[in-house]
């Protein structure tokens, strides 16, 4: 058989998972949760050593958490979505300002309560939040920055000038 040397590899060096060796994996997968050690499950599926039938393993692992994470972060998604929808329902409803169990009025009109509406507006922030999180939106990005060998030089000099 063949050992991860011998696997196909993309154009970027990274490694091809066929529909065999994603077979094979799941194969491996199965029986370490039989309780067998991975010389054995090497050997079994015809690989060279040991580390083969850990990384398949691994790999498996990896996809299956993968997998649940994007499962949970589907449903936690149309969990705020209903959150969202039901506070947009009181934020657009009207509200009016109870005092003691009587409705308050302001010549002859029942008067406004906005308290609702910016609870609801409040809420709305939070879930717009939580979303962005979710969706790593508001994670940082790495940037990318390149010094010339002329501000290289540049900088050499600045650091040894206040050095001095």
């Amino acid at each position: 058989m063949t050992s991860s040397q011998d696997r196909p590899r993309g154009g970027d060096g990274q490694f091809v998972r066929s529909l065999s060796t994603a077979e094979r994996d799941a194969e491996a997968a199965r029986l370490r949760s039989l309780g067998w050690s991975y010389p054995r499950i090497a050997a079994e599926l015809g690989w060279k050593t040991r580390a083969d039938a850990h990384n398949a393993v691994k790999r498996v692992l990896k996809e299956t958490v993968r997998e649940a994470g994007d499962d949970v972060r589907t449903l936690e998604l149309e969990r705020l979505d209903r959150l969202e929808a039901a506070a947009n329902e009181v934020l657009v409803r009207q509200h009016i300002t109870v005092s003691h169990g009587k409705i308050v009025y302001h010549e002859d009109e029942p008067l406004p309560d906005d308290a609702p509406s910016l609870q609801a507006i409040d809420r709305l922030l939070k879930i717009q939040e939580r979303r962005a999180r979710l969706l790593g939106l508001d994670a940082s990005t790495k940037q990318a920055i390149t010094i010339t060998p002329e501000r290289a030089a540049a900088l050499e000099q600045l650091v040894e000038e206040l050095g001095e």
